[in-house]
């Protein structure tokens, strides 16, 4: 299974530190946020990866390469203008092929085993939900039984990880578009899987919850070490 890694934010939220930087090159930990999803993806058996980029976008390239330093190879899908979460995968459909693939959000930290991950024969979308954050509290989806539904009680927050069929853009047309209509039409056909996840899952859209998750990755290498 391929996997793709979305990087074309502007990152508005992480100015000033976006303005000379692209979000997915900001460091954690000592290297880049994007580089421990591919070492994560990588571990994870995954070695065909798909990254689109659009803001600063040949600053990734330069910094990535072809992947060889993680063992893996990365095609890249340039955006000119950035098409959205659905654009942006529409868009890098034949980089991707026919089969079900993975996609990251590049703005988030997880520690999700994405080996576990698999969609079902049948499915559109499986989606990684985690609990509501304290900036998202509304969340988005409901899960019943592995299956996720639109609702208004017990939501959980989507991670921004999850394995979609290309069928699930049959209907699309190469403009900007958010992914989360197709997902609530599929949802409402009942084509939807998905798991929770209670572990370590960040959304950094901003400067402060980059120092919190720095503080967070510290005090864990330092209580594990």
């Amino acid at each position: 299974m391929k996997a793709m890694i979305l990087a074309a934010g502007r990152g508005e939220r992480m100015r000033p530190l976006t303005d000379k930087l692209p979000k997915p090159l900001l460091p954690v930990a000592g290297k880049p946020l994007i580089v421990h999803h591919i070492e994560r993806l990588a571990a994870a058996g995954f070695c065909e990866l798909v990254i689109n980029h659009a803001h600063m976008g040949k600053m990734i390239e330069a910094r990535l390469g072809k992947g060889s330093t993680w063992g893996v190879d990365i095609q890249y899908s340039p955006e000119e203008v950035a098409l959205e979460t659905g654009g942006g995968i529409y868009r890098a459909l034949p980089l991707l092929g026919d089969e079900p693939f993975l996609v990251v959000n590049g703005d988030v930290w997880c520690e999700i085993d994405f080996s576990n991950l698999h969609l079902s024969h049948g499915d559109l979308a499986h989606l990684v939900l985690v609990p509501n954050p304290s900036h998202h509290q509304q969340g988005d989806f409901q899960l019943q039984q592995g299956r996720v539904k639109q609702g208004n009680d017990d939501l959980l927050t989507f991670s921004g990880v999850g394995i979609y069929h290309p069928h699930l853009f049959e209907s699309c047309a190469p403009v900007v578009f958010p992914l989360g209509p197709l997902l609530r039409d599929a949802m409402d056909k009942g084509f939807v899987s998905g798991v929770s996840f209670t572990g370590l899952w960040m959304d950094v859209g901003t400067p402060q919850r980059l120092m919190l998750l720095e503080r967070i990755i510290q005090h864990n290498l330092s209580a594990n070490g």
